[in-house]
């Protein structure tokens, strides 16, 4: 069985990459944040060709590629995060303090529903 990756590996790993072959200027820092709506636009193909709304396709897509669309989405926004927070570790740390804050919100509308 393959070892367990975390998204932070992997966004590590990935910006890595990224950054020996496009260096971190601001033009490249705009590529990673645009990346999420690139990926996005796939998402939405995948959910048009998981429910046929494309008469001329009919079903063109299966559930795991849409799923798989979705947690690329993730990973291109994280990698932004990751790029304009300072790496990984720093994204987490921001993604779990914005998560904390919106919490109760979330619990107080749970309540009044």
């Amino acid at each position: 069985m393959a070892k367990q990756i975390t998204l932070a590996q992997h966004v590590r790993l990935l910006l890595t990459w990224l950054d020996a072959a496009n260096p971190r200027t601001e033009h490249e820092i705009a590529m990673r944040i645009m990346k999420i709506g690139e990926e996005f636009g796939e998402v939405v193909s995948a959910y048009i060709g998981v429910t046929g709304q494309n008469p001329r396709k009919g079903v063109s897509a299966t559930h795991a590629e849409l799923t798989g669309e979705l947690c690329d989405v993730i990973i291109a926004a994280m990698s932004a995060l990751a790029t304009v927070a300072g790496g990984p570790e720093d994204a987490e740390k921001i993604l779990s303090t914005h998560i904390a804050a919106r919490y109760p919100r979330l619990l107080r509308l749970l309540d009044a529903a």
